[in-house]
């Protein structure tokens, strides 16, 4: 009997013991189930300061762009090229001969074809559809003609002037001195004909000094006036200094007082009929250029300036 209740001690003892223990590991079970929410609510709570919390951005400056540059090609001009017909004042012959040779010398690519004659002349093979490319005058009005009838391209420029002088025989057979000497009724004088430049020129001049002249005979242009005095078919005539110097072999220059005389300006234009527009407009260019004035200058034409 002693020994079932000594039994029944020892089993009450270890049920007891059992119990402290379950007891034990539960309270350390919560602790830590306690501790580790405390952790982990304790890091909610930091992490959504920190997302909630207004975050600065520093200020930086504006972004600026560096202007850009361009690079720009040098303009190309293409060379000058194909033929041209130029129809000019008979006093240009000698003169433009050289001036066209040397355009094609500097533009190697270009044939220039000559004509001249009166510029009166000139523009009636123009208005009929003659073929050409460059008009240049010896006055302004045969070019006001072809402008009124807008056949040039663009407004005329002058290019050159010259001045009217007496022409005579070489040796002056009647001793012509004065503009009155040709008024004298045995003096057999060549004027242009009205419309001719020179024609119009020299009716001017003889206003200018109050003389009548009643010319033998009218040509169309000055070089056959230059002819007539050569062959000694006339007695004197009106002309340009240009072509008395030309002729000087053949015929003799009289100079006309200031006073009484006028200066031609000769002006020229690219026509509107050409088929080789870029080319005309470079000959033109090329007449108010160094190199023609200077050969201008050599055959006694006046200079731009005055």
């Amino acid at each position: 009997m002693s020994n079932v209740r000594s039994r029944l001690g020892a089993i009450a003892v270890t049920l007891l013991a059992v119990v402290v223990v379950m007891g034990v590991s539960s309270g350390s079970s919560t602790a830590a189930r306690s501790t580790k929410t405390s952790s982990t609510n304790a890091t909610l709570k930091s992490t959504k300061a920190r997302v909630t919390r207004p975050i600065s951005v520093p200020r930086t400056a504006p972004n600026t762009v560096a202007p850009t540059t361009v690079a720009t090609a040098p303009v190309q001009t293409l060379p000058l090229s194909g033929s041209i017909n130029v129809l000019a004042a008979a006093s240009l012959t000698a003169s433009f001969t050289e001036i066209a040779a040397a355009f094609e010398k500097e533009n190697p690519r270009v044939k220039v074809t000559l004509s001249f004659a009166g510029s009166s002349t000139l523009v009636t093979q123009i208005q009929n559809g003659a073929p050409a490319d460059v008009f240049a005058s010896a006055d302004q009005s045969n070019m006001d003609r072809l402008a009124k009838a807008r056949l040039i391209h663009g407004t005329a420029t002058i290019f050159t002037r010259n001045r009217p002088m007496i022409v005579v025989p070489r040796g002056n057979p009647l001793r012509v001195q004065t503009l009155a000497d040709l008024a004298e009724p045995e003096v057999v004088v060549a004027l242009g004909a009205v419309g001719v430049p020179v024609g119009d020129y020299a009716r001017e001049i003889f206003a200018r000094a109050g003389i009548e002249v009643t010319p033998k005979t009218l040509e169309s242009s000055v070089s056959a006036i230059v002819t007539k005095a050569a062959l000694r078919e006339i007695d004197a005539g009106i002309v340009y200094v240009t072509d008395v110097a030309i002729d000087e072999f053949r015929v003799d220059g009289i100079a006309i007082p200031d006073l009484q005389n006028v200066v031609a300006s000769y002006p020229i234009a690219p026509l509107v009929a050409s088929k080789n527009a870029v080319t005309a407009k470079g000959f033109v260019a090329f007449t108010r250029g160094t190199t023609a004035q200077a050969i201008l200058a050599k055959y006694k034409f006046l200079p731009l300036k005055k």
